[in-house]
């Protein structure tokens, strides 16, 4: 089995200097123990696309937090680029998936529609690297996080780098930094599915 977390470590001790690097968020208490130790190795952006969530008010409140969190630790040293909200993106992706599981193919075709957009952004704006905070979650399967980003790295010719940020205590790192600063925490991903589940 690959250890994405190694093949992050070994991308890590081969840097010569500081890469830019655009990270796709789904929310600041994901992002938080991301940023914390990816501060120290790269130039990071924060790219903010999340079209699976279906309430424009939820999306609206997570983006807000992912701004004032960003504020407060970091000031303006991070951009948080907002590609906004539009649902539509996510529906016509996973039509005829509508009734499969939690954890499934639905996902799976959710993840890659949000990296491939970070890719996109981060190929045109001249990042040296991108990578998400999915892998962070212990409800994400990062596996499939990193095949996708793997085949995107040869599609967009940015690299992509590998991650598994759950790992060496990295979730429950996220948990005590939202507490810190009082972060919102949804108990959803944010589909319509995920909710009903």
């Amino acid at each position: 089995m690959i250890s994405y977390y190694q093949k992050y470590q070994n991308t890590i001790k081969s840097l010569a200097n500081k890469p830019r690097l655009l990270l796709h968020s789904c929310c600041a208490p994901c992002s938080s123990a991301c940023l914390e130790e990816l501060t120290k190795y790269f130039e990071v952006d924060v790219y903010f696309y999340n079209p699976n969530i279906t309430l424009e008010e939820e999306f609206n409140k997570r983006l807000s937090e992912q701004i004032r969190f960003i504020s407060e630790v970091y000031g303006d040293t991070i951009k948080v680029i907002n590609a906004g909200h539009n649902s539509n993106d996510f529906y016509s992706k996973i039509k005829g998936l509508e009734e499969l599981p939690e954890r499934g193919a639905r996902c799976k075709v959710c993840y890659a529609l949000r990296l491939e957009k970070t890719a996109g952004y981060a190929k045109n704006n001249g990042y040296d690297y991108f990578t998400t905070t999915l892998s962070l979650s212990p409800h994400k399967n990062a596996e499939w996080i990193n095949q996708i980003g793997e085949e995107l790295e040869l599609s967009y010719n940015v690299k992509f780098l590998n991650s598994d940020f759950k790992k060496k205590g990295g979730y429950l790192r996220s948990i005590e930094l939202s507490k810190e600063y009082n972060l919102y925490r949804q108990d959803y991903c944010g589909c319509i599915f995920s909710r009903k589940a």
